[in-house]
């Protein structure tokens, strides 16, 4: 699991100030990110090698609103890894009291940017994937 901490900045709110919905995706992308970039894989250099990794699947759970000028951790973890993809998960809690405030899930599958088809996951990415 990874963890990333974010403050709420008021363009990541509604004019009530409370986290517009669609900012939680955008937290999710920054957990994915860097839990990938702990296992040391690099989305620049999979781009270069003709390889993107677009969401296919996207779910969020809100319970609870993050509101202007909040601390939140995003949890990420990879909870499944198929020949194709990797399906990561993601709990959303308020800094200051540990409070849940949203969970949800993205799946990722790999593709070849040239052909713009699905492919297996690449051994050596799988293999950085599994030991991680």
């Amino acid at each position: 699991m990874h963890k990333i901490e974010h403050r709420v900045i008021y363009g990541d709110t509604d004019a009530g100030q409370v986290v517009y919905y669609a900012n939680y995706f955008r937290w999710f992308e920054s957990g994915r990110r860097e839990i990938m970039r702990t296992l040391k894989i690099d989305y620049l250099e999979l781009e270069k090698s003709s390889i993107i990794t677009p969401v296919v699947e996207a779910h969020c759970n809100y319970f609870h609103p993050a509101r202007y000028d909040d601390v939140v951790v995003v949890e990420t973890r990879i909870s499944e890894v198929r020949e194709k993809s990797i399906k990561f998960d993601y709990n959303v809690f308020r800094k200051k009291d540990r409070k849940l405030l949203a969970a949800g899930h993205t799946v990722n599958v790999f593709v070849d940017k040239k052909k713009m088809k699905s492919m297996k996951i690449p051994d050596n990415l799988r293999k950085k994937i599994k030991t991680g």
